[in-house]
């Protein structure tokens, strides 16, 4: 008679699935660098760019920077008094809500404050960006473009025509006014014209040092200029 599967025992270190191993990798790695940093930030970002963060990290090598998730960064610094990792560290893992992401350096607190008061980086709006200006394209040859791609303009609403094979613009166009919630066309449109409405910038909200001190620095601000795609989005 064949031996059934049903009571079959099956070691649990062979059950363990990738996202398992990923999530106890960040958890030690959230710990040992708050054995290794002297300060770790919480922050938000507004339009949240990855050529932009890329730049961003390549000036703060010394630094390391984590995204997405919260629960398990929370869980790795504490949620309480009692299950801190660390004196007060606790207090910075009840801040990890939303789209946020943890800074650890040994950077001064005012020399991180006054870099990130600074840096900043435009980019290209994208669909669902309220316009923070009124673009509008004057009337006359568009020579940037070649001819093949008269066609392509016209689709995206622009009066368009070829005269004597060069892109001609029949009219003035208003592409989108101050206040707009952009469609994808107003966003191509906008690419194509060299327009960047969107910018990047990190937000400090709050800060832990070693020496067991917190300290809150701004409230997190619901706004849809934040990119809602940062959950997972841990550091290579």
């Amino acid at each position: 008679m064949p031996k059934s599967k049903r009571n079959k025992v099956v070691a649990l270190t062979k059950t363990r699935s990738k996202g398992f191993e990923l999530k106890k990798k960040l958890h030690d790695d959230i710990r040992e660098c708050v054995d290794k940093y002297a300060y770790a930030f919480v922050f938000s970002v507004n339009n949240m760019r990855n050529n932009i963060l890329k730049d961003l990290r390549s000036q703060k090598k010394e630094s390391r920077f984590f995204f997405g998730k919260n629960k398990v960064m929370a869980t790795a610094m504490g949620q309480s008094p009692a299950q801190e990792y660390q004196p007060e560290l606790h207090k910075l893992a009840k801040r990890l809500r939303g789209n946020v992401g943890l800074l650890f350096t040994n950077e001064e607190k005012d020399t991180v404050l006054t870099f990130f008061k600074t840096f900043t980086g435009a980019s290209e709006a994208k669909a669902g960006f309220k316009a923070t200006a009124e673009v509008e394209l004057q009337e006359g040859p568009l020579d940037q473009f070649s001819h093949s791609m008269e066609p392509q303009l016209r689709q995206l609403g622009l009066p368009t025509t070829l005269k004597k094979g060069v892109i001609t613009l029949l009219s003035d166009y208003v592409v989108c006014k101050r206040g707009d919630t952009l469609t994808p066309e107003q966003c191509r449109v906008l690419k194509m014209f060299g327009h960047q409405m969107a910018m990047f910038k990190i937000n400090l909200l709050s800060v832990w040092s070693a020496a067991g001190t917190f300290e809150q620095l701004a409230e997190a601000e619901e706004t849809d200029q934040v990119e809602p795609d940062m959950e997972g989005m841990e550091e290579d």
